[in-house]
């Protein structure tokens, strides 16, 4: 019809294809201002931060739980993939202002544990030495806590037990120095404690503490041990 434009394959008034031009070839979308919408460069990417920073944050994380020594520390950094050549760069700086003391961390140590748990000095050896501890260092801590010490601990924690002790003589005899025996104390501080405490609690008790032989007793646990 005069007049009116020719319909065609392509929509109204379509434009026919320039000579040349590919229709086939996909073109980037528009965005609304009429911009590509196609890779651009995106601003939150952050620059990775560096090691030692990542190190220290590591390592003061760790300490505001509760004070660790070197070895704790380096071990918290390795399994955060941190390289050993840093950690030890970092740690040798916290070595150097006092933020990790070994001795000081040994010695709280003995004290908090034996005050405490009335842990004996071979049982605070096994858990320093855990903790990365150096057996010299470990050593003069320990030395700090003496034998007379030891003993009035383990009559204090069997006094305590006994309390609410329930049962013969011999058995409570030893339940309570297997108690002392698990908190590290040998097998004669052990072995005397209870049977001091068995005699000064009642005449059945004190009847049956007179027949331990301390001595032979404690030679026996510790060849056993």
């Amino acid at each position: 019809m005069a007049g009116r434009r020719a319909r065609t394959g392509r929509g109204w008034d379509a434009a026919p294809p320039r000579a040349g031009a590919d229709d086939t070839t996909p073109r980037p979308r528009q965005g609304r201002r009429g911009r590509s919408e196609e890779a651009e460069p995106t601003s939150g990417e952050s620059t990775p931060r560096d090691e030692s920073e990542v190190a220290r944050e590591i390592c003061l994380r760790q300490l505001a739980l509760r004070p660790r020594t070197r070895a704790e520390l380096a071990g918290a950094l390795a399994k955060k993939g941190i390289s050993a050549e840093v950690s030890a760069e970092v740690l040798d700086r916290y070595d150097e202002v006092g933020i990790i003391d070994d001795a000081a961390f040994a010695r709280a140590w003995v004290s908090s544990r034996h005050n405490g748990r009335g842990l004996a000095r071979r049982a605070l050896a096994n858990e320093l030495r855990q903790r990365g501890v150096d057996g010299e260092v470990a050593s003069e801590a320990l030395g700090e806590l003496d034998e007379e010490t030891e003993a009035q601990t383990a009559r204090a924690l069997v006094d305590r037990k006994l309390r609410t002790a329930r049962g013969e003589p011999d058995a409570v005899f030893r339940r309570l120095v297997g108690m002392l025996a698990r908190k590290g104390y040998p097998p004669g501080v052990a072995i005397r404690a209870v049977k001091d405490a068995l005699a000064a609690q009642s005449a059945e008790a004190a009847e049956f503490a007179e027949q331990i032989d301390a001595d032979a007793l404690a030679d026996a646990e510790g060849e056993r041990g």
